[in-house]
């Protein structure tokens, strides 16, 4: 006997979709993929709330496309915002602004380093052991493109460990542009002379160190780098 299925019981294709994003928003929102993290792979969406892969895929576009999510080659996709201010943001940070680019990233990346000394927790101690050997990796593979991802992915879990949740939007909005100054700088090669220790940053928030922190992640800033 062919079992028939009762078609109001299935919702349209953009009904689903238009579910499927506010499903990704509510945990977005709800704290269960903070900013700056990576969402899980497609296949775990798929299993995870029950629709197909391009319902999925439709719905992380949406969201890419809104500045909530950001696609990253090789790497995975991210939260950047829970609103639409990142595209906002990140429209005012053009090539020709970089100075004041690494400017905030000296406001941002200071106050993180320092609240994070204080705020760690030994999961956020082990995100950013993680992160720092994930950098390490990509800075002996040689390319730029790997590095600048890792690199930007290590200052990402220093601001997660700040505990500080507008702080974290922030950051993470100009994301896009924080990642250009250190391809900028990198000049298209990863030179011996470019490159910049980040162990001593992380051994100083392990440490419970707000001013050696702040210090350390002040410094990069100052080098050639500025990674």
């Amino acid at each position: 006997m062919t079992r028939t299925v009762d078609p109001v019981a299935v919702p349209p294709r953009g009904h689903r979709v238009r579910q499927t994003i506010e499903q990704l928003r509510a945990r977005i929102l709800g704290g269960e993929w903070p900013v700056g993290g990576r969402i899980p792979t497609e296949p775990q969406l798929v299993a995870a709330l029950g629709v197909g892969r391009n319902t999925v895929r439709e719905a992380v576009r949406a969201l890419v496309h809104a500045g909530v999510l950001e696609c990253r080659q090789g790497s995975g996709t991210y939260v950047v915002s829970t609103d639409e201010l990142a595209p906002v943001v990140a429209r005012q940070l053009t090539d020709d602004r970089m100075a004041e680019v690494v400017e905030v990233r000296r406001a941002f990346e200071v106050e993180a380093a320092r609240l994070a000394a204080l705020r760690r927790t030994p999961a956020d101690l082990a995100a950013l052991d993680d992160a720092l050997a994930a950098r390490e990796t990509a800075w002996r593979s040689g390319r730029v493109d790997e590095f600048v991802e890792t690199d930007a992915a290590l200052h990402s879990a220093v601001v997660a460990a700040a505990h500080n949740g507008m702080l974290a939007e922030l950051y993470a909005s100009v994301g896009a542009a924080l990642r250009s100054t250190v391809a900028q700088a990198m000049g298209g090669a990863l030179e011996p002379e470019r490159y910049v220790d980040h162990s001593r940053l992380v051994e100083a928030i392990r440490d419970g160190d707000p001013a050696r922190a702040a210090i350390e992640a002040g410094a990069f800033l100052e080098a050639p780098s500025g990674a």
